[in-house]
């Protein structure tokens, strides 16, 4: 994991309210110029598709050809625990062997059926710097079982290495879940560095913050569930928790649940918000943090069960970055899902002058095309990584299963 700097989407005006938005693509104008829909066995998936055929040692799994089946029409991107190229797990990685640039992405598939994945459609160039804009790393959607959709643009051609062997370079992150637990944990695959992070929500009327905890980086973060969080890993810092932290809040449901209580270390006490309007939740430091993962419990326990926690039925992780609030997750329970039970479509219309996500055709997010300006193929890749959630034996077997992929221009650009 690597820490960037917090990029601002302040220049592109036409932002949605994210995961919020009646904003949908309309193909009426668009014509299909390539796709790919495996129907055909399984030796003519090289007839378009090249395979990574390697260890990968920034995750947990060597990735295979082997490992990237066409059967009854479906790719499936195989999880194997087996011993290869130096690594415990086995996955499969393939990009198109045709490149593109600008146009509407859109893939249909499956998560893998277990936390620990990542399922993922996206694009990337290769080689060195292109003539025009920088190298690129698009993720359309890494999806994290059972429902989070993830969505990245990193520039890789302005890599800097510290004084330390860290490397930085700009990136651009915004996480999208869906559903309801007692307990978040977000991990960030790009941490994030700020003086300010706070947690909003509509939610109504009130509700419980039994905890919230913001890590430093790591590669591995506690159980969100345990009641010694901050003390199960050596060495792991909860900013949350800092002596120069300053916790505010919107309001309190009563003068006996104050904004500190969300991070006093206890699940006896809670910050309860006030019960009409946006409630807030905001921690600020005199200095620079660098953030890894956020977790936080609401709701409450009765003989010893967690009830109450589907009070939280909608939140915004933000980050400020010295000049707006910077979204880092969502979640709005109304939209409710299993990625890994059901298809669902991710898509991305990539113009020269913006980047534009969807799911289902509906609108995510919308940022401007600063360095993304040359060629790329597709990708579509499976991998198994810490960031997504617990790795145990349940991932054996698992598999992101594709149904088709599809790539529109505009019928006048032909």
């Amino acid at each position: 994991m690597i820490s960037v700097c917090l990029e601002s989407t302040a220049d592109s005006p036409k932002t949605p309210k994210h995961g919020n938005t009646e904003k949908r693509m309309d193909l009426t104008d668009w014509e299909l110029v390539w796709q790919d829909e495996f129907d055909y066995p399984n030796e003519r998936l090289d007839e378009n598709w090249e395979s990574q055929n390697s260890p990968s040692h920034h995750i947990l799994c060597s990735r295979w050809r082997e490992n990237a089946v066409v059967k009854n029409g479906i790719l499936h991107l195989i999880n194997k625990k087996e011993n290869r190229g130096g690594q415990e797990w086995t996955s499969g990685s393939v990009w198109s062997k045709k490149k593109f640039k600008y146009g509407y992405f859109e893939c249909r598939y499956r998560y893998a059926e277990a936390t620990g994945t990542n399922n993922s459609f996206w694009l990337m160039t290769r080689g060195s710097d292109p003539a025009v804009g920088k190298r690129f790393e698009i993720d359309i959607n890494e999806g994290h079982y059972p429902n989070e959709v993830n969505t990245n643009i990193h520039n890789w051609t302005d890599v800097v290495t510290h004084a330390d062997g860290t490397k930085t370079h700009p990136s651009a992150h915004e996480g999208f879940a869906y559903g309801m637990r007692p307990d978040y944990s977000l991990p960030l695959e790009i941490p994030v560095t700020t003086k300010r992070l706070r947690l909003t929500s509509t939610t109504s009327p009130h509700f419980h913050i039994r905890e919230f905890r913001i890590f430093g980086v790591s590669n591995q973060y506690p159980d969100a569930l345990s009641e010694t969080a901050d003390r199960d890993l050596k060495g792991l810092v909860n900013h949350a928790r800092d002596p120069s932290v300053q916790i505010e809040a919107s309001g309190v449901f009563n003068d006996k649940t104050k904004p500190e209580h969300a991070a006093d270390g206890t699940w006896n006490t809670s910050w309860i918000s006030h019960d009409d309007g946006e409630k807030w939740l905001e921690f600020r430091w005199p200095r620079p943090i660098t953030v890894g993962c956020i977790q936080f419990i609401n709701g409450w326990q009765s003989k010893g069960e967690w009830t109450g926690w589907g009070q939280v039925s909608n939140y915004r992780i933000q980050a400020h970055d010295g000049r707006v609030w910077k979204e880092i997750a969502t979640m709005d329970s109304k939209d409710a899902a299993d990625f890994g039970a059901n298809y669902h479509t991710y898509g991305m219309l990539w113009t020269e002058d913006e980047i534009v996500f969807y799911q289902d055709r509906k609108e995510l997010r919308r940022v401007a095309n600063e360095f993304c300006k040359s060629e790329s193929p597709i990708w579509l890749s499976e991998a198994i990584i810490r960031w997504a959630g617990s790795v145990s034996d349940q991932i054996d077997g698992t598999s992101m299963k594709v149904d088709w992929v599809r790539y529109y221009q505009k019928g006048d650009s032909q």
